[in-house]
């Protein structure tokens, strides 16, 4: 006999960067629920940390699956998966490729040069004479130009790149139309790298990848435009630049722990996985994984053809795996959280993401020691898009 669910819209309500009360309660009574996204089917969503682990890794869940079905999403249109729409061993291929670039040597000897980065933006925003908007001065062009770079996009492109990307994640309208223009715009810009990489080679990322594609590597043309555009592209800057102002926010309302920090700047590390665990960057549970077969999940049966929806930001409040999951403790260990997923679609820029919120939270640490609102708490500018959510103003003084 099967159990009536009752379907809940979905996303739960969002207020800066607040987890909905709503995941703790059918964490405890109800942690494999019925939701409706603004479009798509309807979904099960997983809200336990061993649910959403198991969903994320168990090959009875298929991303592939997913692909040309009506999935749950956050906006009309449906964005092309790329990568992310692809199970193993096809997904393992294609991450082989790009891993080359995000070895932990290689990246690590990108610090020094991220941190230049870092401090010349702050000498940006100080020579301004300030206050100054954190995420136009700091956190939006870091991200955009590291992953740049390591892509070999010309600088004078970068502002462009940066205004794709974020129509792309953002569009809160989610009416979808930005696909028809920017999508189309960022494939064939990228198309045209591609192309000029053919003429003259180079050693970037991009450059390496159209290498091993023309070299008789298992890639389609289709498939390095997707990886370069939508997923580096999008993927590499969205996650900073959203989750670098949600954790300002989140110390300016916390004194005690900027002090904290202040007093111990090696702390900062485990101060950035504490604030990927605590808080929430994107908007709603994505990318849902189809069942191939009947899976039991917690006291639900989900059924062959069902999408499920693992809800990332409440696994990482989940009292079972995190004592006093809702407060903000820099200094907890172990910190398992999936704030960059698990499994075969773990986040592959993680590290570089890592790497760039060290850097840019530290910096912002000693070069503002007076470091406020510009503005009080109110006059802080809260986006939730499709994808991320998170400050579009954050005017901070010092």
């Amino acid at each position: 006999m099967s159990i009536r669910r009752t379907v809940r819209a979905y996303p739960f309500d969002m207020c800066e960067t607040s987890v909905s009360e709503t995941y703790r309660r059918l964490q405890c009574d109800e942690p494999v629920s019925r939701v409706q996204l603004p479009f798509g089917e309807p979904a099960w969503l997983a809200t336990r940390y061993a649910d959403v682990k198991l969903v994320l890794t168990d090959s009875r869940f298929s991303r592939e699956l997913a692909q040309g079905l009506d999935q749950p999403r956050m906006r009309r249109q449906q964005m092309g998966d790329g990568i992310m729409g692809m199970d193993p061993p096809d997904h393992s291929r294609l991450r082989r490729l790009v891993s080359k670039a995000f070895t932990a040597r290689r990246l690590e000897a990108m610090r020094e040069s991220v941190r230049v980065l870092v401090h010349e933006l702050i000498d940006g925003m100080v020579e301004s004479g300030g206050p100054g908007d954190l995420v136009e001065g700091l956190a939006r062009p870091l991200p955009v130009t590291v992953i740049c770079e390591l892509l070999g996009v010309p600088e004078e492109d970068h502002r462009i790149f940066s205004e794709w990307t974020q129509a792309l994640v953002s569009d809160a309208t989610a009416k979808g139309d930005v696909l028809d223009v920017y999508g189309d715009r960022l494939d064939g810009y990228v198309a045209g790298l591609v192309a000029r990489r053919r003429e003259e080679p180079t050693d970037d990322l991009l450059g390496a990848l159209v290498y091993a594609r023309d070299a008789g590597e298992k890639l389609s043309e289709s498939e390095l435009i997707a990886i370069a555009g939508a997923g580096l592209l999008t993927g590499g800057v969205e996650t900073v630049s959203s989750a670098l102002p949600s954790f300002v926010f989140t110390l300016l309302t916390r004194p005690d722990l900027v002090a904290q920090l202040r007093e111990n700047l090696e702390l900062v590390p485990a101060a950035v996985e504490e604030l990927l665990r605590w808080v929430p960057v994107n908007t709603a549970a994505m990318f849902a994984r189809y069942a191939v077969e009947d899976v039991r999940l917690g006291d639900v049966v989900v059924r062959a053809g069902d999408p499920v929806l693992p809800a990332l930001h409440a696994a990482n409040r989940d009292p079972e795996v995190f004592a006093d999951p809702d407060v903000v403790d820099l200094t907890r260990s172990p910190n398992p959280h999936v704030a960059f997923g698990h499994g075969p679609h773990h986040c592959i820029g993680a590290q570089l993401a890592r790497l760039e919120l060290q850097e840019a939270l530290k910096a912002i640490l000693v070069r503002f020691p007076e470091l406020r609102f510009a503005d009080g708490r109110d006059g802080v500018k809260w986006e939730y898009g499709v994808i991320v959510r998170g400050p579009s103003l954050l005017r901070i003084a010092w």
